[in-house]
């Protein structure tokens, strides 16, 4: 599976962005999909994944009630509304596919895409 991220950008404290992530592969709706971030000198974070049917969610704390995950297996593409952002926010985000529902661990998830710069100003 390959996968690519994009819709990153600069928003204001308060504003939203879409991020999309499309897959290659015949398989895609088997795979559970997660977004991680990662700030500059800190560790790779779990933001929130959805189920390879999309029926199931979840979230890392920072982003329930402003972050939803949500999928389109047709177009074999997973996207993350972003919403209030917080400069806090500002990281790379990644998507990710693994195999397994529930876990937010990044050693679990078996392919990732290249990252794409979400930049969050107060």
């Amino acid at each position: 599976v390959q996968l690519q991220a994009s819709g990153g950008g600069l928003v204001q404290a308060g504003g939203s962005l879409r991020l999309s992530c499309a897959a290659s592969g015949r398989t895609f709706s088997s795979y559970t999909m997660a977004w991680f971030r990662q700030a500059p000198g800190k560790e790779r974070e779990f933001v929130g994944a959805i189920s390879g049917s999309g029926i199931m969610t979840y979230y890392a704390d920072s982003a329930k009630g402003r972050f939803t995950a949500s999928r389109d297996n047709a177009k074999n593409s997973v996207y993350l509304e972003m919403n209030n952002l917080k400069p806090e926010d500002t990281a790379v985000y990644y998507c990710a596919a693994g195999s397994r529902y529930g876990t937010k661990r990044p050693n679990s998830y078996s392919y990732w895409g290249q990252g794409t710069q979400v930049t969050v100003s107060s």
